[in-house]
């Protein structure tokens, strides 16, 4: 059984933050929150609010300007022109609904998706259900939830064996020192 019906599917996936103003002419730094920030482009049409899960949060608004500096992205939204309606956009997000998301690969999936998914050994212990993904830098980390209590398990190749998504299980081997 899949781990996301459509209503539990997120209405945004968020490309990034709006951390503050950049010089006087209506410009963001935004902190990324994607894999693909390159996709960032004048023309683009995104949404800007405050809550990732509140649509009605959100406004839609149109990349006029869109550059990297450092880690982060510069943009300028159609109708932002000055500093001061700059700095009202700060701390909101940068979205795109999931129809507007860059088309998944061949075995790619969304963090999004993995939350529910049953977890099992390659033993065929159940260990639980995912409860939440934790981006490290180094690795994600899927936390489990279930008959053990609460089980970290490192999302590299030697531990997480399979993810069937529309399954909704994922295989892992139990490295030493996990449990």
């Amino acid at each position: 059984m899949p781990s996301q019906s459509a209503e539990q599917q997120p209405p945004f996936l968020l490309l990034g933050r709006v951390l503050r103003p950049h010089g006087v002419r209506g410009e963001v730094r935004i902190e990324v929150l994607t894999a693909y920030p390159e996709r960032i482009v004048p023309g683009r049409q995104v949404f800007v609010g405050p809550d990732p899960q509140n649509p009605r949060s959100a406004t839609m608004r149109t990349v006029t300007r869109s550059r990297t500096h450092q880690k982060l992205l510069i943009l300028q939204f159609e109708g932002i022109s000055d500093r001061s309606q700059a700095e009202a956009l700060r701390g909101q997000f940068v979205m795109v609904t999931l129809d507007d998301a860059v088309p998944l690969e061949e075995g790619e999936f969304y963090l999004f998706q993995l939350i529910g998914l049953a977890v099992y050994t390659d033993e065929g212990e159940h260990l639980g259900r995912i409860t939440d993904v934790i981006e490290t830098g180094a690795n994600d980390v899927y936390v489990v939830h279930g008959p053990r209590g609460e089980v970290l398990l490192p999302a590299i190749d030697e531990c997480i064996l399979e993810r069937d998504i529309e399954g909704g299980k994922v295989t892992v081997h139990l490295l030493d020192g996990l449990l």
